[in-house]
C-alpha cells in the first residue's frame, strides 16, 4: 500500500464526506465560462456578471466573509465569499449551510472551482469577484507546496527543488508562474520559424521515427523489435537521409521539426530525446544557408531575446574551423594525422584515446579550447572531411568540407552543410566510417541505408540543409542555463515511492 501523509487522508475524508452530501467531487457536465481572468483585468466593468473557473490557490476565512484567489490558465485573481450571498447547485441547502460546511470545511487549496459573479474594486482598489453561485469541479486530494512570502515580498517555502520540479512538472507549472511562460514562449518561438518558413514556401512534412536504419548521424539508437515483421527497429537518430529523399523525389524545399532520439549521456545540454529544425532546399549551397541562417535568426532573436550582451547585428563572421582552433590553442592542424592529434590532445588535457577517430578528436579540441568564446552569433566553417561525412568536399580545397556551425552563447545552435549528392562518394565515405566504427566501438550507429545511396543513384540536385537544435535555441531565448528548464518532461531516473509497511 502506498504511504499516505495525514494531510492526503484528511482529504480523502473530506471526499468521503462531500459523497455522503450526495455532492459529485468530479462532476461530469460541462461548466460554461463566459470570459477569462486575464480578459477581466484587461476589460474591467464594475457590477459585470461574469462565469470563470479555474483551481483555487489561497483562501482566508474570516467569520462570515471569506477572501481566496483563483487561478486559470490566463492570470490570477482575487474572489470574495459571504455567507449570505453563497449558493451552490451541488448542495441544495440554505446559504448559510452553503458557507459553513461546504466551502469552510470540504474545500482546500488546490481545488478546481468553477463560480459566477459580480466584478467590484475593494477600499485597495483591488479587482475582485464577489461569488454568488459556488461550484466544485475536481477535488484535489493531495495538498500543494505553499509558495508563500515575507514582509518585504521575498518568497520562500518555494516548490524549487529542481529534481522535484522536472518530475513533477504539473505541480511546477501550478505554483511557479515563470516557468508556464518559459513554454508559452517556446511554441511562439517554434510558429515564429514554421511561419518563417511557410511564407518561404516550404512544405512542412513527417518522417519516420522508427527507422530500420538508425542512419543520417553518427550516435548510438534506441532499439526495439516489430512483432509482425519480425525485425528490429530503431528510434531515429536524425531525420536527414528520409528529408533527402523528398528533395529527389521532386520537393523544392521541405522541412520537418523531428523529435530525435540518442541512447547517450545526460547533461544540462544533452536529453535522450531532443527536437531539431530540420530543413533542405534543392539548387542551394552553404553559402546561400549561412545567408538564410543569418535573416532566420535575425527575425526571431530580436523579437524574443533580452540578451543585451549578445548582438545579432548581420552579417556573421565565418570562422574556419581550423582557423579558430589555431588562435585558441597555438596548433595548426593541417595535414596533421590521428597521433600528432593524440599528442596535441594530451599536452592540451583534452580526452583521446586510440579509438577515436581523426574527426572525433578535432572536435574535442574545437569545443573544449574554441567553442565557449564565441558568444556573439558565428558561423564556424569549412570542416575536414573526415568530420562529415555526408557533406560535399570544399570546392576549392578537397580535404575540407562545405559544412558550418553556428555558434552562439558558446554553444552550437545549428549544424549545415553542401549536401553530398555524389553516390559513389557517399557509399565509399559512410563505408569508411562503418569500417573504423566496427574496428573501435559498438556505441554508434554507421549502418549504410542502402535505400537512400539507391534514391541517390536516380540523382538529387544540389542541396543545403541545415539542423537547428529547437532546445538549445529556447535556452538562449530564454536565458536558461539548463536543457531540462526547457523541456516539459526532461528524463528521469525512476521515482523511489514511499510504501506503508504496515
Amino acid at each position: 500500500m502506498t504511504y499516505l501523509s495525514e494531510q492526503q487522508i484528511i482529504r480523502r475524508k473530506k471526499l468521503d464526506q462531500l459523497k455522503i452530501l450526495g455532492i459529485n467531487p468530479y462532476p461530469s457536465e460541462e461548466y460554461v465560462i463566459t470570459t477569462t481572468i486575464c480578459n477581466i483585468q484587461k476589460n474591467f466593468t464594475e457590477k459585470e456578471t461574469i462565469s470563470i473557473a479555474g483551481r483555487l490557490m489561497r483562501l482566508r476565512i474570516l467569520g462570515k466573509a471569506s477572501f481566496g484567489e483563483i487561478k486559470d490558465h490566463t492570470g490570477c485573481m482575487q474572489i470574495y465569499f459571504t455567507q449570505d450571498y453563497l449558493f451552490s447547485d451541488q448542495m441544495k441547502k440554505e446559504k448559510e449551510n452553503v458557507y459553513n460546511i461546504f466551502l469552510k470545511k470540504l474545500i482546500d487549496i488546490g481545488d478546481i472551482i468553477g463560480i459566477k459573479g459580480i466584478l467590484f474594486k475593494t477600499k485597495m482598489d483591488e479587482m475582485t469577484i464577489h461569488v454568488h453561485k459556488f461550484t466544485l469541479l475536481s477535488k484535489s486530494i493531495r495538498p500543494l507546496p505553499q509558495v508563500k512570502m515575507d514582509k518585504n515580498k521575498k518568497i520562500y517555502d518555494a516548490f524549487s527543488n529542481t529534481e522535484q520540479r522536472y518530475r513533477m512538472r504539473y505541480v511546477d507549472l501550478i505554483v511557479n508562474d515563470h516557468v508556464k511562460k518559459i513554454f508559452l514562449k517556446r511554441t511562439r518561438i517554434i510558429q515564429k520559424i514554421r511561419n518563417f518558413l511557410d511564407d518561404k514556401g516550404y512544405i512542412e512534412v513527417d518522417t519516420p521515427i522508427l527507422q530500420s536504419i538508425p542512419g543520417g548521424a553518427i550516435a548510438r539508437p534506441f532499439e526495439t523489435y516489430h512483432n509482425t515483421l519480425g525485425i528490429p527497429l530503431y528510434l531515429r537518430i536524425a531525420n536527414e537521409l528520409y528529408l533527402k529523399r523528398l528533395i529527389i523525389g521532386g520537393f523544392h524545399g521541405v522541412y520537418e521539426f523531428s523529435r530525435n532520439f540518442r541512447n547517450e549521456g545526460m547533461d544540462r545540454l544533452h536529453n535522450p530525446e531532443f527536437t531539431v529544425l530540420e530543413l533542405y532546399v534543392a539548387y542551394k549551397d552553404y553559402y546561400w544557408m549561412m545567408n538564410f541562417t543569418e535573416k532566420l535568426m535575425k527575425c526571431i532573436c530580436n523579437e524574443f531575446t533580452k540578451n543585451n550582451h549578445i548582438s545579432f547585428q548581420t552579417p556573421f563572421p565565418r570562422i574556419p574551423i581550423l582557423d579558430s582552433i589555431k588562435k585558441y590553442t597555438g596548433f595548426d592542424l593541417k595535414e596533421m594525422g590521428k597521433e600528432e592529434l593524440r599528442k596535441i590532445c594530451k599536452k592540451l588535457h583534452i580526452e583521446e584515446n586510440i579509438k577515436m577517430s581523426k574527426a572525433k578528436l578535432i572536435e574535442n579540441i574545437f569545443e573544449e579550447k574554441c567553442e565557449k568564446n564565441y558568444i556573439n552569433p558565428t558561423f564556424i566553417i569549412d570542416y575536414p572531411v573526415e568530420m562529415s561525412p555526408l557533406t560535399k568536399r570544399h570546392r576549392y580545397q578537397k580535404n575540407l568540407s562545405e559544412r558550418f556551425e553556428l555558434i552562439i552563447n558558446g554553444k552550437e545552435i545549428a549544424n549545415a552543410y553542401s549536401e553530398l549528392n555524389d553516390p559513389i562518394d557517399q557509399v565509399d565515405r559512410l563505408r569508411e566510417q562503418m569500417k573504423f566504427s566496427e574496428k573501435n566501438t559498438k556505441d554508434e550507429s554507421t549502418s549504410i541505408d542502402q535505400d537512400f545511396i539507391r534514391a541517390l543513384e536516380f540523382g538529387m540536385p544540389p542541396t543545403a540543409g541545415i539542423g537547428i537544435g529547437i532546445d538549445r535555441l529556447v535556452m538562449l531565448l530564454t536565458q536558461k542555463k539548463s536543457i531540462q528548464e526547457v523541456l516539459l518532461f526532461p528524463q528521469m531516473r525512476p521515482e523511489k515511492v514511499k510504501v506503508d509497511k504496515k
